[in-house]
């Protein structure tokens, strides 16, 4: 029987070209005028899962 995929995780993570997965930056959702323009950029920037949580993802998004 095929696994079901959390929809709720594909919604949350992306795989890179090599596999590894990413996140988007958080603390976007407002104030974000009030940041310096280095910080903005940050936050538009995909950040990466670090290796010991990423087992758990790839179990949530089985066919990704």
């Amino acid at each position: 029987m095929k696994q079901k995929t959390k929809k709720a995780a594909v919604k949350r993570f992306t795989f890179s070209s090599t596999g590894k997965v990413q996140r988007r930056a958080t603390k976007q959702a407002h104030f974000n005028g009030l940041d310096s323009g280095k910080e903005s950029r940050k936050k538009h920037s995909d950040h990466l899962i670090h290796k010991s949580d990423a087992g758990r993802i790839n179990r949530l998004i089985p066919y990704a």
